[in-house]
C-alpha cells in the first residue's frame, strides 16, 4: 500500500525551492560562457523596488511556443497543449517535483495485486469538477471506458496515452519471424535478451494491457490488466490520463484542477483560479494567460516590453539579452533526446554501412556548440542517463575518413538523400532546428554525402509527414519524457519505427514488450542496456544530445515549479505582487 495524506502538499510546500533549483542569476556576458557550470540554491532576492500589491487579481502571463493543438488533454501528446491543461485537470496521480516519483493526486492511495494485474486506489474525498460534479469512481471508470473506445472506433482520434501505455489494440503481431537476423551480442548482452521472460500471451495477440475496470464502490476505482505493466503507476501522472467531468468537452475543459478555463481571444488562452480545488492555496495566482509567440525574437521582444512575465523555450539566442536585462533564466535537469532519423525503407540509407557512415560523420559536440543550452551532453543512447540504464558499447565517434572510407565500401553513388527538419518551431529537444539541420547537413556533405533539403513548417504536418514515412532519408525528432521508466522512451521513440525509420524489427519489439513487463530488478536494467545495444546496432537513428530546456521568468516572479518532465502547476507560482 502506498498511503498519501489527505492534501498531499509534496514535499516543496512552503519553501522557495521550485525557483532556485537551476536558476541563473543576474550574471554578466563573461558568466555566460560557461553557463552549465552556474548553478544556485539561493533564492532570489526581491528587488530593490518591488511592485506594490494590486488592488485586483494578480495575473501571470506566460509566452508559448504554439497553440494547443486541444484542450481534452487525451487526445495530445505536445507539450504547449499539456502545459496548458495540466492545470485544468488531474490524472489518479501527480510527480515529485523533486525527483519524478510518483505521487497522490486524485488517487491517495493504492495497492497491487501480487500478480500484477489488479490495481486498486482509494479516491481523494471531497473533490469536485469545476462545474460542481462530485468526483466518484463512477466518473474514473467512464473516463477509462471513453479513452478504450476512441483508441477502437478507427472513425474517432486515438487517445493517444492511453494507447501508448496500455499498447490498446495493437494489431501486429510481435512474434519475429524464424529467419529474421538479429546483431551478434557478446555474452553479457546475450544473457540478458536470453533471460527475457515470455511475452505474455495476451500481447503476442495483440490485446491490451487494459483488461477492464469498475467502481468496487464510489470511493475505490478498480483496474484490470492482461498482462503486468511495471510502469503503470509512473504513467498514471501522464497528462493524457487526466480525468475530466462527464461534460467536459475540447471547447469547454472541466476538470478538478486549482485553474478553471475562461476562453480564448487573439491568441491569449485565460484561466481562472478555482477556488473549490481541494489543495487549497490562497496564495496562488488568480489568473493565468498563455500567449501564443510562435519565433523566439518576438518571445523576447515581450519580455523586455514588460508584456510577458515569462516564457518558456528559451534558446541560446536570446540567452545574452534576458541575461543583460536582468531576468531570471530556470534550467530543467535533461530528460529528454535529440536524434538524427534515418529511414532506411528504401534509397542509400538501407544500407547499414550508409547509415555507420552518416554516424561517423556527424561531429556531436559541434552540433550543441552554440545551439543548445550549455550542459546539454552528447547522447550516446535514447535512454536518458537519470534512468540508470548503461550506454550501449557500440558508438559511432566522429571519424571523417572512416566514413568516407564506409561510403565508398557501401557503394554509394552521390544519389540525393532527402533531409526533412521543421521551420518555425522551438521544441526543448530542438530549439533552433533550421541551425542544427545546417550544422548536421555541412557535416554530411563533408563526408561525402549529398543532402536534398526538405524543409517544412512544424504547423503544416511536420510530424504527419516524419510518421509516415513520406521521405525516405533523413529526419530531426526527439522525445520529452513524461515518467521515469525505460519503457516510456524505447516504447514511445520506436512506436511507429515501421513508417518513421522504415524499421521493421520484430525481434526488438518483443524484447521490448517482455522487458515492459519485468520487476524494477537489476535484470531488468540490464535488459534494457542489452535493447540500447540491438538498437545501437541496427541503427534506425542516431542519437545526438540531452537537452537541458530553459524558461526565463521576471524579478517579479519569486517561485516557479520547474519540472525536467513538465508536470508544472502553476498555483505554486508566487509573485512579489502576492
Amino acid at each position: 500500500m502506498n498511503p498519501g495524506n489527505a492534501h498531499s502538499p509534496g514535499p516543496a510546500d512552503g519553501h522557495g525551492g521550485y525557483l532556485s533549483r537551476r536558476s541563473l542569476l543576474g550574471l554578466g556576458s563573461a558568466a555566460l560562457l560557461g553557463l552549465s557550470g552556474c548553478s544556485t540554491t539561493t533564492t532570489p532576492a526581491p528587488s530593490a523596488t518591488p511592485s506594490p500589491s494590486p488592488a485586483g487579481p494578480v495575473t501571470f502571463r506566460l509566452g508559448t511556443p504554439s497553440a494547443p493543438r486541444s484542450l481534452d488533454p487525451s487526445l495530445v501528446i505536445d507539450a504547449d497543449s499539456h502545459r496548458l491543461t495540466r492545470q485544468i485537470f488531474e490524472g489518479l496521480m501527480r510527480t515529485d517535483p523533486d525527483n519524478g516519483a510518483p505521487q497522490p493526486a486524485l488517487a491517495t492511495e493504492w495497492e497491487a495485486s501480487a500478480d500484477g494485474l489488479t490495481y486498486t486506489f482509494t479516491l481523494r474525498p471531497g473533490v469536485t469538477f469545476h462545474d460542481g460534479t462530485e468526483l466518484t469512481a463512477d466518473v474514473v471508470v467512464r473516463n477509462f471506458e471513453r479513452w478504450a473506445r476512441r483508441t477502437d472506433n478507427p472513425s474517432t482520434p486515438d487517445a493517444l496515452a492511453f494507447k501508448a501505455v496500455f499498447h490498446h489494440r495493437e494489431t501486429e503481431t510481435t512474434t519475429p519471424s524464424e529467419d529474421t537476423d538479429e546483431p551478434e551480442l557478446d555474452e553479457h548482452m546475450q544473457n540478458a535478451l536470453d533471460g527475457l521472460p515470455d511475452v505474455p500471451e495476451a500481447v503476442l495477440e495483440g490485446e491490451s494491457y487494459f483488461a477492464s475496470c469498475t467502481a468496487a464502490d464510489q470511493a475505490t476505482f478498480v483496474l484490470e490488466l492482461n498482462a503486468p505493466l511495471t510502469g503503470l503507476v509512473q504513467a498514471l501522472t501522464l497528462p493524457g490520463l487526466a480525468i475530466a467531468a462527464p461534460d467536459s468537452t475540447p471547447e469547454a475543459p472541466i476538470g478538478t484542477g486549482p485553474y478553471r478555463y475562461v476562453g480564448a481571444e487573439d491568441g491569449v488562452h485565460t484561466l481562472e483560479r478555482y477556488t473549490g480545488h481541494w489543495r487549497e492555496r490562497p496564495e496562488a495566482v488568480d489568473r493565468i494567460e498563455f500567449t501564443v509567440l510562435r519565433d523566439g525574437a518576438s518571445r523576447l521582444r515581450s519580455m523586455l516590453a514588460g508584456s510577458v512575465d515569462g516564457f518558456d523555450a528559451v534558446t541560446t539566442a536570446e540567452m545574452r539579452e534576458l541575461v543583460r536585462s536582468g531576468q531570471q533564466i530556470l534550467q530543467r535537469d535533461p530528460f529528454s533526446v535529440l536524434y538524427l532519423g534515418m529511414n532506411q525503407s528504401e534509397g542509400p540509407l538501407s544500407s547499414l554501412l550508409v547509415r555507420q557512415a552518416a554516424s561517423h560523420a556527424i561531429q556531436r559536440s559541434q552540433v550543441i556548440d552554440d545551439r543548445f543550452i550549455a550542459g546539454t551532453a552528447e547522447a550516446r543512447a535514447f535512454l536518458p542517463p537519470s534512468l540508470g540504464i548503461e550506454a550501449p558499447a557500440t558508438y559511432y565517434g566522429y571519424d571523417v575518413d572512416e566514413a568516407e572510407r564506409l561510403l565508398e565500401e557501401a557503394g554509394y553513388d552521390g544519389e540525393p538523400i532527402p533531409f526533412l527538419y521543421p521551420l518555425n518551431v522551438t521544441r526543448g529537444y530542438l530549439p533552433l532546428p533550421e541551425r542544427t539541420y545546417a550544422e548536421i547537413a555541412a557535416q554530411l556533405t563533408k563526408a561525402g554525402f549529398k543532402i536534398e533539403p526538405v524543409p517544412l513548417e512544424w504547423g503544416d504536418d511536420y510530424l504527419e509527414a516524419v510518421f509516415g514515412g513520406e521521405y525516405a532519408g533523413f529526419h530531426l525528432l526527439g522525445w520529452t519524457g513524461s515518467y521515469r521508466d525505460p519503457d516510456h522512451f524505447l516504447s514511445s521513440i520506436f512506436a511507429e519505427a515501421k513508417t518513421q525509420f522504415g524499421y521493421d524489427a520484430a525481434i526488438l519489439r518483443t524484447h521490448v514488450a517482455a522487458a515492459r513487463s519485468m520487476p524494477d530488478t537489476p535484470e531488468r536494467a540490464a535488459a534494457y542496456q542489452a535493447i540500447s545495444e540491438v538498437i545501437a546496432r541496427d541503427l534506425p537513428a542516431l542519437p545526438l544530445a540531452f537537452p537541458i530546456s530553459a524558461l526565463t521568468v521576471s524579478t517579479d516572479v519569486t517561485s516557479y515549479p520547474v519540472s525536467p518532465v513538465l508536470d508544472e502547476p502553476l498555483d505554486r507560482v508566487r509573485m512579489l505582487t502576492t
